[in-house]
């Protein structure tokens, strides 16, 4: 299941097929509100229409961010409350992940994949990739003026893909880096990816919210004194 920035998405992989499994079904609408109320019939429509019931499954996969503060822990709560409920394990995917890895082969054509993620700030949630999908270097929010910089550090020259939703703020600072494409879609991350790496990775990968920067909580101020009651004479 995925929540994590501006989509809803649920799927249903199986990996029983002889090719190495594949998506049986699939529920995914474009969403930055209202993730809460969607989620959970998503689901259930996604598992309706494979055949199956929450006991028909082995694991749950779900991404776990960075993204959008409530988002994350929309998907992450449904995710801990149906494997509870099933006595299933959960399986975490980072929203970088989850966006390389949905990548049409054709379009990354041997390229390194720099993800964006739109942290509704300034500074985008970033990482990058080797052209197998191998994480090269750690995720990263610089700010924006330190982009090129930070991106020659981890990879001075060579073919470059640039996805994710927050890929158009890159548009302007890497507009003179040769060799540099920005990928086609929308960028979201899709349950249909999570799902498959969900199969094929290892159970016990972190299932908490991955942050890169505090959440945007302000804490309530302290109710301000009452002034002190004027002392009474008692003569």
């Amino acid at each position: 299941m995925d929540t994590a920035t501006s989509g809803c998405s649920a799927a249903v992989w199986d990996d029983t097929f002889g090719d190495g499994g594949r998506v049986t079904a699939r529920r995914a609408e474009p969403m930055a509100r209202g993730q809460a109320e969607a989620l959970v019939p998503m689901a259930e429509a996604a598992l309706a229409e494979a055949g199956i019931g929450f006991d028909g499954l082995d694991r749950i996969a779900v991404t776990v961010g960075p993204g959008a503060f409530t988002g994350l822990r929309i998907a992450l709560a449904a995710a801990r409350g149906f494997a509870l409920a099933a006595g299933l394990p959960v399986v975490g995917i980072t929203t970088f992940d989850a966006v390389a890895h949905g990548l049409p082969e054709e379009e990354r054509q041997g390229r390194a994949v720099l993800v964006a993620v739109d942290s509704r700030r300034a500074e985008p949630f970033l990482q990058l990739f080797t052209p197998s999908l191998e994480p090269l270097g750690e995720p990263a929010m610089p700010d924006p003026a330190a982009v090129p910089a930070w991106l020659a550090g981890l990879l001075p020259d060579g073919p470059l893909l640039v996805a994710g939703d927050g890929a158009g703020l890159l548009r302007p600072l890497l507009e003179g880096r040769p060799d540099t494409a920005f990928a086609a879609g929308p960028g979201t991350p899709d349950a249909a990816v999570v799902a498959a790496l969900g199969a094929a990775r290892a159970v016990g990968l972190p299932v908490q919210p991955f942050y890169l920067r505090p959440p945007d909580v302000t804490l309530p101020r302290p109710p301000a004194p009452s002034p002190a009651s004027p002392s009474k004479d008692p003569s």
